[in-house]
């Protein structure tokens, strides 16, 4: 079994999670003013994403620039992943590919701990990602700690590109946001991930 496999259900069973579901976890968060440059690249490739309609083209034209965003804003103290084999405890299935991994170490050519941030893409259903998201965020957890680079929170966002949610997994706790955000609302996006990456949502 890999991350895809997993079910909400079957990853807090499988390892032990309590879930908490609230409203406004992250909307203390403050904004974050995109660029022009990304402005400007989303008022094109939105269009264009929702017409081909695919996972793929909204995790390239849309999900990818704001992260990358996300790394110009903080000056590259971070580094971004796209893609990547993220192979932690195979016997526990917290094996295979993570659409999106942020690490907070500015190293970029080899993932370093610790990670801080998951983001799975979803082509519409965000839900569907849930349990594959947490496992991934366990998996950082554990590959944190092997590390010798444990940090308190790691977070995780699912998004088609246009809506996004947002989890956070402190220690065995799982906090699920039940406000979800459109990248209409960018500055707020990016508000929240500079304060996850920051440690401070």
């Amino acid at each position: 079994m890999a991350y895809s496999n997993f079910t909400l259900d079957t990853v807090l069973e499988t390892f032990d999670l309590e879930e908490v579901d609230a409203a406004g976890i992250f909307a203390a968060s403050e904004p974050v003013q995109p660029s022009e440059l990304l402005t400007a690249v989303l008022a094109r490739n939105i269009p264009l994403a929702l017409a081909v309609g695919t996972e793929k083209v909204k995790s390239e034209l849309i999900i990818a620039n704001v992260l990358v965003e996300l790394r110009e804003q903080l000056e590259h103290r971070i580094s971004f992943f796209s893609g990547i084999e993220f192979n932690v405890d195979a016997d526990a299935s917290l094996a295979g590919v993570c659409d999106f991994v942020i690490s907070l170490s500015p190293r970029q050519f080899t993932l370093k701990a610790p990670i801080i941030l998951l983001v799975e893409a979803k082509k519409d259903d965000l839900l569907v990602g849930l349990g594959q998201c947490v496992a991934e965020m366990v998996a950082a957890q554990r590959f944190n700690a092997e590390e010798g680079n444990d940090i308190a929170c790691i977070y995780g966002t699912i998004t088609s590109g246009i809506d996004w949610l947002f989890l956070k997994l402190v220690e065995k706790k799982l906090y699920i946001d039940m406000n979800a955000y459109q990248i209409s609302q960018c500055d707020t996006i990016l508000g929240i991930l500079t304060s996850m990456v920051a440690q401070k949502a």
